[in-house]
């Protein structure tokens, strides 16, 4: 019996090394593999990598289906890394918001340096408006879901200030003479309210579609883009009733 308990310790003795071993090797392949898979997040990139996921989000499903845990596995990241952050989904749509102004604002300055004419230069802005919440819906609908978002960011009181900016700077140049942004006569915002509520209110019904029974009484082949063109330049020739 003792040489029998000697021949199975033995036995167990020579097996236990090779299990060991098998373990210690499978480890630093694991290791790899995730060092592998968070070295694009490296540096703090995975800030924008969690926003460019929520974009697709987003666009993809619609501001119902935005989730932290969407973005988290759009992102191919923890569910945790989303709420380290951004804190929470209004922090997050509060930053996507951001993103998207500034998207808009390059937008419509970029269609501006490119004109050559100043009737060119008048219609280009709105254009680009138009043309951004187009190709963005996504974004362009939660950059005006105020009730959702925090104004109290910074990044994205930045962003909206810039995007106001830019519009009292136009209706400025088209009214030759300088708005300030902080200070505005009647006449000054009746002006920007005017434009804006025009494009936005455009732009709104041509996104629900609302344009469209217009659009297919209007002579073949006139665009939107046209429709809005014709709009922005039309004088005003309404009477008031005295």
């Amino acid at each position: 019996m003792a040489k029998t308990d000697t021949k199975g310790e033995m036995a167990r003795s020579s097996r236990a090394p090779r299990r060991m071993t098998s373990t210690a090797a499978s480890r630093p392949v694991r290791r790899a593999a995730s060092a592998k898979t968070e070295a694009p997040y490296h540096h703090g990139a995975l800030r924008e990598a969690l926003l460019q996921a929520a974009e697709r989000v987003l666009e993809r499903d619609g501001l119902a289906g935005l989730t932290l845990r969407a973005v988290a596995r759009e992102a191919g990241v923890s569910h945790a890394a989303p709420t380290h952050h951004f804190g929470d989904l209004t922090g997050l749509l509060s930053e996507l918001a951001a993103v998207g102004f500034r998207q808009f604002n390059a937008a419509m300055a970029s269609a501006c340096d490119t004109a050559t004419t100043p009737l060119a230069r008048a219609l280009a802005r709105p254009k680009a408006y138009v043309a951004y919440a187009q190709a963005h819906p996504g974004m362009y609908g939660i950059m005006f879901r105020t009730e959702r978002l925090d104004y109290s960011r910074p990044s994205l009181h930045e962003a909206a200030e810039a995007s106001f900016a830019g519009l009292a700077n136009a209706i400025g140049a088209m009214r030759q003479e300088q708005i300030s942004g902080d200070a505005l006569t009647l006449d000054q915002g009746a002006a920007i309210a005017r434009a804006w509520s025009m494009v936005h209110g455009f732009t709104t019904l041509l996104l629900d579609g609302r344009l469209k029974d217009i659009l297919e009484r209007l002579p073949e082949g006139t665009t939107a883009e046209r429709l809005l063109e014709v709009m922005l330049t039309a004088p005003i020739t309404a009477k008031l009733p005295t």
